[in-house]
């Protein structure tokens, strides 16, 4: 069986060159073997040679699948070339696999790895700290580091500290390779054993000024010892001084608390709206949108009116066959008093617009009606609302729904889904599902439009939002079907 020996460096380049060397000879992955720890590449050790290349039409696979292999063949995964050549074998006859399902178990566990390397080149370049090594008046400084990573990523960490240090020599030493940077030219060899490097003056510095920037009022361990693992702190100087803040930070945080000025006065009208009393919701049962309106202005249920503008109610014809259902107003809608204004309800619009949904016919409203949200300057930063904000302002909710008897209720984003059906779990795995709602109406469920506007990817965003309406025209179906069967039942 042909065995592809890689070298230790260029990995990534030599497992390139032998996959498409096995690719034109037909070798199926069972029929061939990889490791890396070579000197020089041998694509075909143990006496084997491949078969001749067959001829055929050029093979082309996604730049994405080529981005993923230069980062997957540094992990430490013995593994790692066995899959990623596998994956180039689908790919031959699948080649919009790695685009069209993110789910299958080959592609996820690849891109797990580069997620892996990705996270380990971040450390390397985060946690290397260098000592000086050179003679004492020489042209240029020289440093030293020992570091340990998880996997082999020090060549391609390594151009990194050649662009940040390139007015100075310097080395990093791993068990698996060595880097040298000396004269502007950098070099790679293999690993050594760790050095007795020389104590370093600027440690004591830098320890203090770690110490110094340290704010007991944002520990969080857990959060810490993932961005800085344990496995890292024998090789940091500054780690020696993390137990014993730790340990004080508790009583630094008392002792800033009581060192705070107190809270300026709230203007006199401020004070004056807090210390009234509410006024009292209009009298008797609601019998029209707009009665509910006007008793919603009133609301005192939760503490959310405070703060907010405006209450901001459901708007649409009071017989609308679907209505539905947001998570709370955005800063647009608080200062507008109406639903779905802002970016998230442009996109809703197109997206409506695309599935043959006309906006004047639906009713739209939010599971709750007051815009929470936290200062950031002059920011108002939107919060998601609590579960007991959401009970709170379900009362409201059923009673637009009792007025307007929709036939389908749309619950869009996970906490439309808590207030119409008890539930805001697993909502991307249960989107495009119809279930029974607290009323016995149906509800279906998809995403809110603010969670696409908060994809960074665009192609992502783009791909998300073509689902959107794809969930928008399977409800439109499906409330196709409803008023098909007949009237809707008299509650």
């Amino acid at each position: 069986m042909p065995h592809v020996q890689l070298p230790k460096v260029g990995t990534d380049r030599a497992w390139r060159e032998a996959a498409r060397a096995c690719l034109r000879a037909r070798l199926a992955p069972e029929a061939v073997t990889w490791s890396r720890g070579g000197g020089a590449a041998t694509l075909f050790d143990e006496g084997s040679a491949p078969p001749p290349a067959r001829a055929g039409a050029a093979i082309k696979v996604p730049a994405s699948f080529v981005d993923l292999a230069g980062l997957v063949a540094w992990h430490s995964d013995p593994e790692r070339f066995a899959r990623l050549y596998a994956l180039l074998w689908r790919l031959r006859l699948e080649p919009a696999l790695m685009a069209e399902d993110r789910a299958d178990p080959s592609v996820a566990k690849l891109r797990a790895l580069e997620k892996g390397v990705r996270r380990d080149i971040h450390k390397t370049h985060a946690f290397v700290r260098f000592r000086e090594a050179g003679e004492p008046g020489a042209p240029r400084r020289r440093f030293a580091a020992w570091f340990e990573p998880s996997h082999y990523t020090l060549e391609p960490s390594a151009p990194f500290f050649a662009r940040r240090f390139a007015d100075m020599d310097w080395m990093i030493l791993t068990p698996d390779l060595s880097a040298r940077f000396e004269d502007g030219v950098m070099t790679l060899a293999d690993g050594e054993a760790k050095p007795a490097l020389p104590p370093d003056a600027a440690e004591e510095m830098w320890t203090t000024y770690f110490k110094n920037i340290f704010n007991p009022a944002r520990v969080k361990v857990g959060a810490m010892l993932s961005e800085m693992p344990k496995k890292y702190w024998r090789n940091l100087p500054e780690a020696a001084a993390i137990p014993g803040m730790l340990q004080a930070a508790e009583g630094r945080m008392r002792a800033m608390a009581e060192a705070l000025p107190t809270d300026a006065p709230l203007f006199a009208h401020r004070i004056a709206a807090r210390a009234a009393p509410p006024p009292a919701p209009p009298e008797g049962e609601a019998a029209t949108l707009g009665d509910l309106a006007a008793h919603e202005e009133a609301c005192r249920r939760c503490p959310l009116h405070e703060h907010a503008t405006q209450v901001v109610p459901g708007e649409g014809p009071p017989t609308a066959p679907l209505m539905m259902v947001g998570e709370q107003p955005g800063d647009t809608e608080d200062l507008k008093g109406r639903p779905f204004v802002g970016p998230a309800g442009q996109l809703l619009d197109e997206s409506l617009r695309r599935a043959g949904i006309d906006r004047s016919a639906v009713f739209l409203t939010n599971a709750v009606k007051h815009f929470k949200f936290t200062l950031k300057g002059r920011r108002r930063l939107h919060q998601s609302p609590g579960t007991s904000e959401i009970a709170a302002c379900r009362w409201w909710s059923e009673r637009e729904i009792a007025l307007v008897r929709p036939r389908l209720l749309v619950a869009l984003g996970a906490t439309a889904a808590e207030s119409l059906t008890g539930s805001r779990k697993d909502v991307l795995r249960r989107r495009g599902a119809i279930e029974e709602g607290r009323d016995g109406l149906p509800v279906f469920l998809t995403v809110h439009p603010s969670f696409l506007l908060r994809l960074s990817d665009r192609a992502e965003q783009e791909e998300e939002t073509g689902r959107f309406v794809a969930d928008l025209l399977a409800a439109r179906a499906h409330l196709d079907g409803l008023l098909a069967g007949g009237p809707p039942p008299v509650p």
